[in-house]
């Protein structure tokens, strides 16, 4: 079975880079990386990937959790957070969005894993 597409949204190059590798080595095709809600919004327009990772705190105007509202109720994918901010007013932020998953950084590669295959598996299931 084809492992599901993903977008990385996040703004630190190294963290990208490094969850990319990892992602790669586990098998998952990433579409691509970008740093910015903005930049999601784009993508997803144009290459709508299976899954998106996405990191809260980002680069430009939009946080990590309006671009997701947006991706999620216009697209329809996915969205699985990434963050290493799990204060509660955050978390709230993000409840509201009804994310697939929530990963605190540093998390491990089975975490990341799971998660994803979780996610996919639930959002198919919802869509049927």
């Amino acid at each position: 079975m084809l492992k599901p597409s993903i977008l990385i949204v996040e703004d630190e190059i190294v963290v990208a880079m490094e969850l990319e590798e990892k992602l790669s080595r586990m098998g998952y095709r990433v579409r691509g990386t970008v740093a910015s809600g903005e930049a999601a919004l784009d993508f997803v327009e144009t290459d709508p990937p299976d899954v998106v990772l996405m990191d809260i705190r980002l680069e430009g105007d939009m946080d990590g959790i309006q671009a997701a509202r947006v991706i999620l109720e216009h697209h329809n994918i996915p969205v699985i957070y990434l963050t290493a901010h799990a204060d509660e007013r955050t978390l709230e932020r993000a409840k509201l969005t009804e994310p697939f998953g929530y990963l605190v950084k540093p998390f491990s590669e089975t975490g990341l894993r799971t998660t994803i295959e979780v996610a996919v598996y639930k959002h198919g299931e919802t869509n049927r």
